[in-house]
């Protein structure tokens, strides 16, 4: 569980470094654009203002902190069930309003303080009550599956900009979630690490497609519209159906007894990330 909650912190913690060097590449730009719009204007303001943050330290260690995280992220679910880890990493959603509230000076209402405090009991039920990992080997179908779903992603991330405007962010979110959720699932039915293991394991190839194509839906989602629909798609998708997946394919199961407490500590985690919906992206 310490290696779940040490990804949520450093996914929670990027996310408000980026922002902080997306804000100051925006101010670079709009110090520098005339009347007639400037660098940061125009059909390649997005790619200048991304060069910009490229060149700040704070979105360097924001890289630097997902790359650390989804390492983390790894040892987890070889570790702890499918399930514990989702909640876990939907709780990087606590770990951005806590840091945005002081380092952006992001004020935080009482319903969202509220929501940290539930975020962090759920965690605390789950681990109490979470079990190992399944000791389930996973079939070649399940590997297709995930591979399957993480082109279904793909092909939706790339097709967004035409999906009817509404319910384009909740169908793009929970493209997203499904994608998240596929990179979780395809860790635990990597079980050599051999080459030639890897090039004949499709659920490697869906860790790769699925971790970029969600990536694409997310952009794509956030790109047109309120961050909050989004972001609340996406925890639903990464965290029911891969904890559904890892209990009846890969047998991830609760200490003896503690089934219902697993299943309150999971509906209370994911309950206060959705309500922190909105610090799914770089705040405002």
């Amino acid at each position: 569980m310490v290696c779940a909650l040490g990804a949520a912190v450093c996914f929670g913690t990027a996310t408000v470094l980026q922002a902080m060097a997306a804000r100051a590449a925006a101010d670079v730009a709009g110090a520098g654009s005339g009347p007639g719009g400037g660098p940061g204007s125009g059909p390649g303001g997005d790619a200048a203002l991304l060069l910009r943050a490229l060149r700040q330290w704070r979105y360097i260690a924001g890289l630097a902190l997902d790359g650390l995280g989804f390492l983390f992220q790894i040892a987890a679910l070889r570790s702890l069930p499918i399930y514990a880890v989702g909640a876990a990493l939907a709780a990087s959603l606590a770990v951005t309003a806590v840091v945005a509230a002081r380092l952006l000076r992001v004020r935080l209402s009482g319903v969202e303080w509220a929501a940290v405090g539930v975020v962090c009991a759920g965690l605390g039920m789950l681990g109490l009550a979470s079990g190992t990992e399944g000791e389930r080997a996973g079939s070649d179908a399940l590997r297709y599956a995930m591979l399957a779903t993480a082109v279904g992603v793909l092909v939706l991330g790339l097709l967004g900009g035409r999906l009817p405007e509404r319910g384009r962010g909740l169908v793009l979110g929970l493209g997203a979630g499904f994608g998240f959720g596929v990179v979780e699932v395809s860790v635990r039915l990597i079980d050599e690490v051999s080459v030639g293991a890897l090039v004949t394991n499709a659920a490697v190839y869906a860790l790769v497609v699925g971790g970029g194509a969600a990536f694409l839906a997310l952009t794509s989602a956030l790109q047109r519209g309120a961050v909050t629909v989004p972001t609340a798609g996406m925890v639903i998708g990464e965290t029911i159906g891969p904890a559904l997946i890892g209990v009846v394919w890969l047998g991830d199961r609760t200490r003896e007894g503690l089934g219902w407490l697993a299943v309150a500590g999971f509906g209370v985690a994911v309950v206060g990330a959705l309500a922190l919906a909105r610090f799914g992206e770089a705040p405002d």
